[in-house]
């Protein structure tokens, strides 16, 4: 995202973080913020019976464990590889296990929505 915010303002991606470094950190928490919201309508919906919110939370959930799983193996982010710490064969198959373990449960999850709307 940096980057392209920086190709934007016709900048490099460092002068951005050394001229706007409180901007941006502004920016995330106020899209954390924006995602927190998202949630939080979404689980009040789904909780008051609204199937396609349930399947939103959960579609929900499986992006933000996905961003959490590749911010920790260093995907997506605007720093080189070679200066971040080598996430070793444990760690992965903990986040994999993880990812898929989320999978499996909206995949329940639309599955007994779909039965409860057939009935």
């Amino acid at each position: 995202v940096n980057i392209r915010i920086a190709n934007a303002l016709g900048i490099s991606p460092a002068t951005l973080k050394r001229y706007f470094r409180a901007d941006m950190k502004e920016r995330d928490a106020m899209r954390d913020r924006l995602d927190a919201r998202r949630f939080e309508i979404a689980l009040e919906q789904a909780n008051a019976g609204n199937v396609t919110a349930l399947r939103e939370l959960g579609a929900m959930i499986d992006r933000n464990d996905r961003m959490t799983i590749e911010a920790s193996m260093g995907k997506g982010s605007d720093q080189p590889a070679a200066s971040k710490d080598k996430v070793g064969k444990k760690m992965i198959d903990e986040q994999r296990a993880h990812a898929a373990d989320a999978d499996l449960m909206a995949e329940l999850e639309s599955e007994a929505a779909a039965q409860n709307a057939r009935h």
